[in-house]
Formats: structure tokens, sequence, C-alpha cells
């Protein structure tokens, strides 16, 4: 599995199809997810994009960091795993688990 991606600093209008026609210029992309909010159905102004080889991976990092896309210059780095969240009170005095999304 070659290297996942993180781009951040998306305007919260850039949709998928405008991130795969701008990834798919270094490669052939294996998944690309638009982080959406489930309330607003809105981009968050984030997303992974996993290509098939690393070296994809590594020409989409250099040719798209600080790259303007809709008025905004985008981040574009390797992705780093999930950290663990603590857990948090729910505000009855109840602890709940975070969702791991």
């Amino acid at each position: 599995m070659a290297k996942r991606l993180f781009v951040g600093s998306l305007s919260y209008s850039t949709t998928q199809s405008q991130l795969e026609d701008l990834f798919s210029q270094v490669g052939k992309i294996a998944s690309l997810n638009l982080i959406i909010d489930k309330f607003s159905g809105r981009s968050k102004g984030f997303a992974f994009v996993e290509f098939a080889t690393d070296g994809e991976a590594d020409e989409a990092i250099k040719k798209f960091n600080n790259f303007e896309l809709d008025g905004r210059k985008l981040v574009v780095n390797e992705a780093r795993p999930q950290e663990d969240r603590p857990n948090r009170q729910n505000g009855r005095g109840n602890f709940q688990r975070s969702k791991s999304w």
C-alpha cells in the first residue's frame, strides 16, 4: 500500500471531483476521501489521498504543497496515524468514548 497523504487548507467549496482531477495529474489515485461535515454537508477543509505507488505520492507532495486551489494554498504532506483521544465527559457526569472516524 502506498503512502497516504493529508491535504489541508481546502476551501469549504472544494469538491471531490476537483481533487480527483487535480491529483490524477501525477498518477493513479488508489483512494480519495474528502472529509464532509455530517450536519452541513460541506467540506471540513481537508482530505486524504492515496496513490498506487510511493513515487506518485512523493510527486504529489512536491507538486501540490503550497499549490493554490480556490484561492487557498494547499498543505500536502504524508498523513500521520490517528492518535488515541482521551475519554470525555458528556455533561451528566458520565464518560463516553470519543468516536474514531
